[in-house]
């Protein structure tokens, strides 16, 4: 088919986007096979077709869209990128695709919806799928419903949301179309699958005939829950596993069936009802009123609002009080059993956020149930059963507890019974000992209740507990019941069913009682191993039932701990004749005759005997009892003799360490031991008794015993040393399970006992508990005498700062024991710090918080607030300990106050909060959701005190409650949501510390995420840092993947920035913390935690540093990065201590890091504002300190930064001292890190410390130096940070400072360019302060006086009115140096001052003149002022900008000043830019053939060409002060300036072209300026635009600034359209409107009026052929076509205009030999139908002139003639052909133009055909070619391959290279280009250049010849031209443009025109020009510096003016 050859060549990308469907439907066609090629996901391949995907899939042909639907489907399916294109293909699909009737259609568009969930996008897919539901097309929502099913049934409902499915389906089945009813019903039945019943409350309010099919389809389903049977991509494992089964057709295992059943909660799928604002508006007075029908009517109106199912949340505080008050006090029942109901439906609807009221609303109900009707009990059941769900047991158990003694058998029976039913929902988690134990405790005494119900009641709560936790876990607390009743127990325990059938904690337990029954009664005392604890006693008596509690075991295993109690070997009372047969079985009859013998000797021989025999006895049959009851027998511890009573003691402690010692036994010997431990010479003996004792039988228990008795005796020998054995013996036993209450009144009386020993042994005693228990153990002893509390106080700060040692000793465990290991554990973690607050003695206030009180609180009157809280206030101080009962209502009164309007009343209310939590210790957990939580809302007060006060508050309420509870339900999330920045970054901040120390959180912590997210990107910079540092916390609990899977629901652009940082907080993650290790008994719970917040510390240390490593040092960092965490972490992890230690050794390493590109990083990241400051302040906040440290902490050593941040400035100027020493041997590092040093320097500077500051210019000077010796130049980031703060300084009232502040500033402009520096002196002269204003303008005199006028920023007439308003100044300092400053300027310029300063008053006017004069006097004519020392230490460069050479050049002042004296400056107000198109002197004194061509010369300001161009820099700079360097962000450097170019003002415009001239003159670099090409042409031709119509109007304006505007345009426009590759980029529309512009500005007569104006006419004329010859060619042509078209149109234009436009027309047409291969014709003769569909044949002939009708003729003409017939194929374009004549023109040439070998023939002879015999098929030219390629590509035959290329080339010269150059890299190109331009010079040079002498004379300005000459011809002749000149001195040998290949590889060169002479005049002219600047800058051999112009000797001077006489001469 004809027209497909145009389309078949284009890529697959180009079809896909074609108007053709043909086209298209191919292209999409070969993308699917490329698709399923491409092997790598991740291959730059897929970017191409990004954009397109929503095109493929919305195409408007049904066929091409069928083919772009799979093409779409394949991409989704292999291109990693393909989920950026979710939401625009899946909102083409649902509006183009499923509309359409193809079923193949929408089956594709289903796949792809499917596809894109199976890529992890399934929210978007799911969103976009709903919007299509509320489309008017049925067809879109019957398909939309069905991809929703289908999803839902392959992915299953965890990875398809179903509460907005669920939410939409009701409204589905109200549909008028059948289709989407029936759908909809699918759906639902698909629903139910996965959801079960929890789909019917939302769909209860459909039609009852759908809802009765529904029913039915239910039933029908199968039981068996669905499984997912689609998998996402990170799910591969669990797919695998899948097909593992399929494969073995086996189940799913159980776990996961229950998992999928039970993910979706009704309630979740429900929409929140608002009741609060329904409910009746006399509601809380007709609750109060006296009929109990109207409280009836009040009650069933709120019942009614409650039966909603899901409640929105609100402030149910006054409603819950209302009801709670007619629970508890209204008489009519009826009424009660409602108001249940309303609390039940209140607590159902609203969850979780019904917690808050739940600690006021249970002991209301509890109590209630001592009613007895049914109903009632009914209502109060549900209501406390539904309340219990919305909170823990935790929070109720004090409650429940209080209730539990009540003297109403009912009461207890129910509350028994609420336990029973609670327990059933808590699990072995939920439920810990530390609340089982006291609930345990109250069900056995109830158990033993009289009444029958209570005791059934409490069996069953007890047997549910053991099913939920197990047997093992509940039996310890069992151990007084007799097996009766554990039977019993255990039997309500096999009838328990758990709620979802779960097994219980039980089930592995189940068997184990079997294994281990109580062994037989009869066996040995001590073998017992059987958990109950009495079965002994009750075995040997058989009468001690267990009511007998009165004997001393008992006894003491009710003091003591129940943990080690149930562990001890318990045996009955023996009496002394069964002790003595026992004792005699085992000692020798002799040992027992001479215990009570009256000889001493006799009783030791006895005593050393029975050791003997103890130390022999088999330990598992020594009768300990028996054998201590012998040695008390008589005289027993009455003995006299020391001896025997030292052995005696000894053996005791044999017995205990041998044996197994019961309590029994070492009761028998207490009193004993105690009676002796103050002996002198037994004392030792007994003591080591006491411990043995203690050993066995556990220190807690021998502690209280022994205190006890010693403190019955009045000896206070014994009570001191007992008191010094008891520290001692906590030293070695640890703490665990010490009973302080027990002792702690002893301990009272011994410090008030009058034997100083006493009381010192008390003292010590309290040293050592402090070490284990902390701060609490001061609150017992608060009200001792203040001379004892300062004793005691110096004792604890003598253990201040020590961990309390290891545990030495334990108590021997029992065989039982080992099987409770694990009991011991958790005791261990629920004791400690904890127990100690439960030891405290509590008061309950309860009865002392009147209702009146509470009203008080809550009154109007502040003053009567104010007074309620002090007595709350009175009342908790006075109280000390208070139990958790306060009473319901004054939690909520305080709560009020938290959000009181006077901040005073608040400050107060967090201050009896802060009373409150160290008042009721670990109580306070069940207030924290009513009162905690409103301490939170305080943190986002506007005032700091209230906040700082609010978080003291949290931090000692958190202290009391740990962080769990507030972590649980909604309530945190809630407050995080709100957008208040100090509330968000006060909590992120206190999260962040708290999450870290806690191993695990509750779930609900998700629920914060999303808010976490948003403060990421708060508008606050505070907020986003602390989110920051929140974000590794919330993740190191929750997991990146959930954190990152959060991230699905934010905006596309908010997305990538979350994920980015979830990265790096990822990598800086602290670790969990781990279980607690198993410390020996001692380990209190205060050291773990204290070693985990140091842990922390060094964590969040960590990942600060890390963070910021990040942040700064990029990609490149990873690794290191990564090492640095680890490493970290592993420290931290092992031995904090450690690591501190050994940073204070080794101060032998490098004290700064390098990183590679760190300072970029950071400079880029301030500039896109990610660093939360700039570094730009008044005075250094705290904010900039601690940035500044974090910033610091990646590349300074650790102590250096410590060092440097230290209060101490004695530690700063050591450090200081440091960096001085370091400086040469770490320059690089310095180097590196400069702006972070720079930034500490300017915090000194605002220290007062005189020391420091010396130190730091010291530093400075040094540095400076350091930088100049190195070559180094600041970056504008480095300077803009520091060199304001240093001109702060130069103000210093002290000489020394000041002196030392200007050397400091003359280095620095060394480093900076003075310019530069001069716009913050400027600055400076605005200070309050006059010294720094004087100092400053004294400075700007010096660097005018140095570097001349261009200093002055940002023009010097600006510059210098902002001076000599100085002159008025009040102080004479300050006058007298901007006199000397502006006499600076006139030494430089002259008169010319007086025009730059403007009006001054007459009286300033006259200090000046005067002062002039005077300098005048002084000074020789040409001021030199060498002898400045200010001078003399510049070495002044020759213009501000040469700073920028890497050194400054030493030029002589006086040569510069005097060639500044022959320059008249008329026109420095402006930039001085030189004049683009001046004329080349060389040249035209050459070129005397073409005289009278010349056009008229103007009279130049040769000085300006002596002028140094101000070139202004680039706004943002990196390291090297080069625009083009700037690798980061140079796109938007250049948008910056490109927009400059358009604007309105002058000089900005003029500034803006310099910049990019610099960069397009210079070949390597202007590549950055493409992709920018259009938007440069664009301003530019608006600034034409804005000269034309504006500032040629404007006759305030210079007429010379608007023709530089113009040379300046017109210069950038030559540079650019000299490099094809840029030209090429320049659109059609673009250059339509350029050609506009240009041929506007030729025909402007204003412009020819005014100086210079010609000339500016003339380059324009020579930029038009430029602009024709370089830009696309098609682009061109039908610019130009649309062009004419346009001005035929109007016409308004002038009349030349259409005219040159066709000119330029014309010389297109001539081009087009050359060019026809390169030009898409189809896009020609569309325009040139659209031209002939406006002007028709007839109506062309109609205009005034025929010449638009010959150049269309001409135009068609030409292009029939080389194209031929096959000119007919390329109409493809044109929709509608006979539209115009177009194709009918095209046939009769083409018929005329006779058959078409003739016509191939004659293309034959042309310049562009190929010879008929050299045609060769396209596939043997592509493989020569490839082979060409190839040698050029190899190493070795490089050179043949370029010579083979360019004879090739030679032969056939309209080969097409396109092909083969298209993919190769940008510097293959070249380096072939260069080598084919070697070879031809090297192959023609002499022939060129004997021909270009005849070129001369060819002078018409269009030349018939269609050929140009090349411009290495012409680069010869300029060669010789400048030889002959003496000029040819620099080794240059590449011309500066260099030409396309293409163009040097064209055959035979001919004559050429003389526009190509004009042409290469002026490449000659700009050349010359450039190597006439390179000459005088020969000072400088840096590659930096090719934008500086240097002033030329003056010299020289004389010599051009003598060759422009000539010139002139010659003319005449």
């Amino acid at each position: 088919m004809g027209d497909d050859s145009e389309w078949m060549k284009l890529s697959i990308d180009q079809k896909c986007e074609h108007k053709v469907w043909k086209a298209r439907l191919n292209g999409y066609e070969e993308a699917l096979k490329l698709f399923q090629r491409i092997e790598d996901e991740k291959s730059p391949e897929w970017g191409k077709y990004l954009g397109l995907i929503k095109k493929f899939v919305t195409d408007s042909n049904a066929v091409a869209q069928l083919k772009g639907l799979e093409a779409a489907l394949a991409f989704i399916e292999n291109a990693h990128v393909a989920g950026k294109t979710t939401g625009e293909v899946v909102s083409g699909v649902v509006t183009k695709v499923f509309n359409q009737p193809k079923a193949r259609a929408k089956e594709l568009g289903t796949d792809i919806c499917l596809m894109y969930i199976e890529i992890e996008k399934a929210e978007v897919v799911q969103d976009e799928l709903l919007k299509g539901l509320d489309n008017k097309n049925p067809k879109i929502v019957v398909a939309c419903i069905e991809a929703l099913r289908k999803a839902l049934s392959e992915f299953g409902s965890k990875i398809v949301t179903l509460k907005p499915v669920v939410k939409i389906l009701s409204k589905q089945f109200e549909s008028r179309e059948k289709a989407v009813r029936d759908e909809a019903k699918l759906l639902a039945v698909e629903i139910y699958k996965w959801i079960r019943d929890a789909l019917r409350p939302p769909l209860q309010n459909i039609n009852s005939v759908q809802l009765k099919e529904l029913e039915e389809e239910w039933v029908k389903l199968p039981s068996s829950p669905p499984k997912q049977t689609r998998f996402l991509r990170s799910q591969q494992d669990l797919k695998a596993k899948f097909e593992q089964q399929q494969a073995i057709g086996g189940e799913q295992s159980d776990e996961d069936e229950t998992d999928t059943v039970a993910a979706v909660d009704a309630y979740e799928l429900l929409e929140a009802v608002e009741i609060l604002s329904k409910m009746p508006k006399d509601f809380y007075e007709k609750i109060e009123a006296k009929k109990w029908q109207e409280r009836k009517e009040a009650l069933e109106a709120v019942e009614a609002l409650t039966k909603n199912p899901k409640l929105e949340n609100g402030d149910y505080g006054d409603l819950v009080r209302a009801l709670k008050k007619v629970v508890g006090k209204d008489a009519n029942v009826m009424l009660v059993s409602v108001a249940a109901k309303c609390l039940a439906g209140l607590a159902t609807g609203l969850r979780k956020k019904f917690g808050t009221y739940a600690g006021q609303v249970v002991p209301t109900i509890l109590e209630k149930f001592k009613e007895k009707k049914p109903q009632v009990v009914q209502a109060l059941q549900e209501a406390i059963d539904a309340i219990f769900l919305t909170t823990t047991l935790q929070n109720l158990s004090e409650d429940i507890l209080a209730v539990m003694d009540n003297k109403n058998p009912s009461i207890k029976q129910q509350a028994s019974l609420f336990l029973a039913r609670s327990f059933r929902h808590c699990t072995q988690a939920t439920l810990p000992k530390s609340v089982l134990k006291p609930l345990c405790a109250a069900l056995i005494k109830q158990v033993n209740d009289s009444a029958p119900e209570v005791r059934d009641a409490a069996f069953e709560a007890l047997g549910t507990a053991m099913k939920v936790v197990g047997e093992k876990a509940v039996n310890p607390f069992l151990a007084d019941l007799d097996k009766l009743k554990l039977d019993k127990i255990k039997e309500c325990a096999d009838k328990v069913e758990l709620p979802g059938g779960k097994k219980g904690g039980g089930k592995g337990v189940d068997k184990k009682p079997a294994a281990k029954a109580p062994p037989p009664a009869a066996e040995a005392p001590h073998k017992s191993s059987a958990p109950p604890r009495k079965t002994q006693s009750a075995a040997s008596k058989p009468s001690a039932g267990p009511s007998k509690k009165g004997k001393p075991t008992s006894a003491a295993g009710g003091k003591s701990k129940k943990n080690p109690d149930s562990k001890e070997i318990t045996e009955s009372e023996l009496s002394a004749e069964v002790s003595e047969e026992l004792a005699a079985g085992v000692l020798p009859a002799s040992c027992i005759q001479q215990l009570d013998s009256a000889n001493w000797k006799e009783r030791l021989a006895s005593m050393e005997e029975f050791q003997r025999a103890v130390e022999t006895m088999d330990t598992a049959v020594m009768p300990c009892q028996a054998l201590v009851r012998m040695l008390a027998k008589k005289p027993g511890w009455k003995e006299t003799n020391f001896q025997v009573m030292q052995m005696k003691l000894h053996i005791v402690a044999l017995i205990c360490r041998r044996g197994q010692f019961s309590k029994t036994s070492a009761s028998v010997v207490l009193d004993g031991l105690v009676d002796k431990v103050g002996d002198v010479k037994c004392g030792g003996n007994a003591k080591e008794g006491l411990t043995a004792i203690g050993e066995a039988c556990s220190l807690p228990w021998t502690a209280e015993q022994v205190v006890s008795m010693v403190f019955a005796q009045k000896n206070p020998k014994n009570q001191a040393e007992t008191l010094n054995w008891l520290a001692n013996a906590m030293k070695e036993f640890g703490f665990a399970g010490i009973n302080v209450k027990g002792f702690i009144n002893n301990v009272k009386t011994a410090l008030g006992a009058t034997n100083p020993a006493v009381r010192t042994a008390a003292i010590t005693l309290l040293g050592v508990m402090y070490l284990y228990m902390g701060a609490p153990l001061r609150m017992f002893f608060e009200d001792e005498k203040p001379a004892l509390l300062s004793q005691i106080d110096a004792e604890f700060e003598k253990m201040q700062g020590q961990s309390p040692p290891a545990p030495m000793r334990f108590t021997k465990k029992a065989t039982a024991a080992e099987e409770e290991g694990d009991e011991g554990e958790e005791q261990e973690e629920d004791g400690g710090g904890q127990d100690i607050m439960d030891l405290l003695p509590r008061t309950d206030i309860s009865d002392k918080i009147t209702s009146n009180l509470v009203s008080k609180i809550e009154d109007k009157n502040w003053k009567i607030r104010k007074e309620g809280l002090d007595e709350t206030a009175a009342i908790i101080s006075e109280a000390k300990f208070i139990t958790a009962n306060i009473g319901g209502e004054l939690p909520l009164a305080l709560k009020g106050r938290l959000g009181d309007s006077n901040k005073i009343l608040v400050q107060q209310t967090l201050t009896i909060l802060q009373q409150l939590a160290t008042a009721m210790g670990p109580g306070l957990k069940q207030h924290v959701k009513a009162l905690g939580i409103s301490i939170v809302t305080v943190l986002g007060d506007s005032k700091p005190n209230v906040r700082t006060a609010a978080m003291t508050t949290l931090q000692a309420w958190v202290e009391q409650t740990g962080m769990k509870e507030w972590l649980e339900g909604e309530d945190l999330s809630e407050e995080l949501k709100r957008e208040n920045p100090f509330l968000r970054q006060e909590m992120l901040g206190w999260l962040a510390e708290k999450l870290p120390n806690m191993r695990t959180v509750p779930g609900d912590l998700m629920l914060c995420v999303p808010h976490l997210y948003t403060c990421l990107e708060d508008r606050n910079g505070d907020v986003r840092k602390k989110a920051q540092e929140a974000l590794p916390t919330f993740m190191m609990h929750l997991g990146y993947d959930k954190m990152s899977k959060a991230t699905g629901k934010l905006k596309p652009s908010s997305k990538d920035q979350v994920l980015a940082m979830l990265e790096k907080a990822r990598a800086v993650m602290p670790a969990k913390l781990a279980a607690p290790a198993k410390t020996g008994g001692g380990k209190s719970s205060a050291e773990p935690s204290r070693s985990a917040s140091g842990l922390y510390d060094i964590k969040m240390n960590d990942f600060q540093t890390c963070y910021n490593h990040t942040e700064h040092i990029g990609s490149l960092a990873l690794p290191h990065k990564l090492w640095y965490c680890v490493l970290s972490q592993g420290a931290a992890g092992k031995k904090p201590a450690a690591k501190s230690q050994k940073d204070e050794e080794d101060k032998s390493g490098p004290i700064f890091i390098l990183f590679p590109n760190a300072k970029e990083q950071r400079i880029k990241e301030e500039k896109q504002l990610k660093v939360i400051l700039k570094w730009n302040f008044i005075t250094p906040r705290d904010e900039y300190v601690e940035q500044l440290k974090t910033q610091m902490s990646t590349c300074f050593a650790k102590w250096l930064q410590d060092e440097l941040f230290h209060f101490d400035f004695q530690r700063h100027v050591k450090a200081i001292g440091v960096m001085i020493e370091r400086l040469e041997s770490e320059s690089e590092a310095t180097i590196s890190c400069l702006d972070l040093i720079l930034k500490w320097f300017t915090l000194r500077f605002f220290d007062t410390n005189t020391t420091v500051l010396m130190k730091v210019l010291e530093y400075l000077k040094l540095l400076f130096a350091m930088l100049n010796r190195e070559n180094y130049h600041l970056t504008e980031y480095e300077a803009n940070s520091f060199a304001p703060y240093l001109i702060l300084k130069v103000g210093e009232s002290k000489d020394v400072v000041r002196k030392d502040v200007r050397a400091i500033l003359a280095m620095l402009c060394k480093v900076y360019p003075a310019s530069k520096v001069f716009p913050f002196l400027m600055d400076g002269t605005k200070s309050k302060n006059s010294k720094q204003r004087a100092e400053c303008l004294e400075e700007l005199g010096c660097l005018i006086e140095g570097y001349g006028m261009n200093v002055c920023q940002p023009t010097p007439a600006k510059s210098l009115k902002e001076i000599a308003v100085h002159i008025g100044d009040r102080d004479t300092s300050v006058r007298n140096a901007a006199l000397n400053t502006v006499v600076a300027v006139y030494n430089v310029c002259g008169d010319q001052v007086y025009k730059l300063i403007g009006n001054l008053s007459e009286k300033d006017m006259s200090m000046l003149e005067e002062r002039i004069k005077r300098s005048a006097k002084k000074a020789p004519p040409a001021p030199a002022k060498q002898s400045a020392p200010e001078r003399s230490q510049r070495e002044p460069p020759a213009n501000p900008n040469a700073t920028f050479l890497r050194k400054p050049a030493q030029e002589d002042p006086n040569k510069l000043n005097h060639a500044r004296q022959n320059a008249q400056h008329t026109e420095s107000s402006h930039p001085s830019i030189p004049k683009e198109f001046q004329l080349d002197l060389d040249m035209i004194e050459m070129d005397q053939s073409r005289v009278c061509e010349l056009p008229d010369l103007v009279q130049h300001k040769l000085d300006e060409l002596l002028e140094p161009i101000m070139i202004p820099e680039p706004k943002m700079r990196a390291v090297s002060p080069h625009f083009d360097d700037l690798h980061n962000s140079t796109a938007s450097t250049i948008n910056f300036v490109i927009s400059q170019v358009a604007s309105g003002d002058i000089n900005t415009s003029i500034q803006a072209l310099a910049q990019i001239d610099e960069v397009l003159r210079q070949e390597d670099k202007a590549e950055v300026m493409s992709g920018h090409i259009d938007q440069f042409l664009i301003a530019t031709f608006m600034q034409l635009r804005l000269i034309y119509s504006t500032h040629m109007a404007d006759d305030r304006l210079d007429k010379k600034d608007i023709i530089k505007l113009y040379s300046c345009i017109i210069g950038n426009m030559l540079s650019l359209f000299s490099m094809e590759s840029l030209a090429r980029e320049a659109s059609m529309g673009v250059l339509k409107d350029l050609m506009h512009g240009l041929i506007t500005l030729m025909l402007d007569g204003r412009v020819e009026d005014i100086e210079d104006g010609q000339q500016v006419i003339r380059s324009v004329n020579l930029l038009v052929i430029r602009v024709l010859e370089k830009s696309d060619q098609t682009n061109m042509i039908s610019a130009l076509l649309v062009l004419l078209q346009d001005s035929l149109v109007t016409t308004a234009g002038p009349p030349m205009f259409s005219e040159l436009v066709m000119k330029c027309l014309w010389r297109m047409i001539r081009f087009l030999p050359e060019t026809i291969n390169s030009i898409n014709l189809d896009r020609i003769l569309l325009d040139v139908h659209n031209f002939m569909k406006v002007f028709p044949k007839e109506k062309l002939k109609q205009l005034k002139s025929d010449v638009p009708h010959r150049t269309l003729k001409t135009l068609l003409h030409t292009l029939c003639k080389l194209t031929g017939a096959k000119i007919l194929d390329h109409l493809s374009m044109i929709e509608n052909r006979n539209e115009s004549e177009l194709e009918a023109h095209l046939r009769r040439v083409v018929k005329h133009s006779g058959n078409l070998s003739g016509l191939k023939s004659d293309r034959g002879n042309e310049k562009t055909g190929l010879r008929t015999e050299d045609r060769m098929s396209k596939a043997k030219v592509s493989d020569i070619l490839s082979e060409i390629f190839k040698k050029i590509g190899s190493k070795e035959n490089t050179k043949e391959g370029l010579t083979e290329l360019y004879e090739y080339k030679q032969k056939y010269s309209d080969a097409d290279l396109e092909p083969f150059l298209k993919n190769t890299s940008q510097f293959f190109q070249s380096y072939v280009e260069r080598g084919l331009r070697v070879i031809e010079s090297e192959r023609e040079g002499k022939a060129r250049i004997q021909t270009s002498a005849g070129t001369h004379g060819v002078d018409s300005s269009l030349s018939s010849n269609n050929e140009e000459l090349k411009p290495a011809v012409y680069y010869e002749r300029l060669k010789i031209l400048r030889q002959r000149q003496g000029l040819e001195n620099t080794s240059r040998d590449e011309p500066q443009q260099r030409p396309p290949i293409s163009s040097l590889l064209s055959s035979k060169p001919s004559v050429a025109s003389s526009t190509d002479m004009l042409h290469s005049k002026l490449s000659q002219l700009k050349e010359s020009r450039e190597l006439y600047q390179q000459e005088h800058n020969a000072h400088s051999h840096s590659p930096t510096h090719a934008h500086t112009r240097s002033a030329s000797p003056a010299a020289n001077l004389d010599d051009l003016k003598k060759r422009l006489e000539r010139i002139k001469s010659n003319r005449q």
